[in-house]
């Protein structure tokens, strides 16, 4: 299972890498990753006008898009949709950080597990 990272590198600025989660056959019940501890869920709407500017992950959490995306913007200009479905595993707690917008103008229903 492919995801979406977001880290901060030795230069002090925001980055994505492309992540593959392990997944282990399980038998009838399909694949499943190794657990991994978590400490909080938080259930998040945002608008469809929402445009975040610059700022960091406030500690590192998994976030899943359940309706809607995001369009995350780095220092160097580069740009990466995190569309319906997709899984961002955010870690950039320090350095410049990224900007979050809006895609297709509706509000965006998403689920937050913050990680140890």
């Amino acid at each position: 299972m492919k995801i979406i990272r977001l880290y901060t590198g030795d230069d002090g600025k925001s980055h994505f890498e492309d992540v593959d989660i392990t997944l282990d056959d399980s038998g009838f019940i399909g694949k499943l990753s190794k657990p991994q501890k978590a400490t909080s869920v938080i259930f998040r709407e945002t608008a469809a006008d929402y445009d975040y500017d610059w700022h960091n992950a406030p500690e590192r959490q998994y976030i899943i898009m359940l309706d809607a995306g995001v369009e995350i913007t780095l220092g160097d200009g580069t740009k990466r949709r995190v569309d319906q479905g997709d899984v961002l595993l955010a870690e950039d707690t320090t350095g410049q950080g990224h900007v979050s917008r809006a895609l297709q103008n509706k509000p965006r229903k998403s689920v937050f597990i913050t990680l140890e």
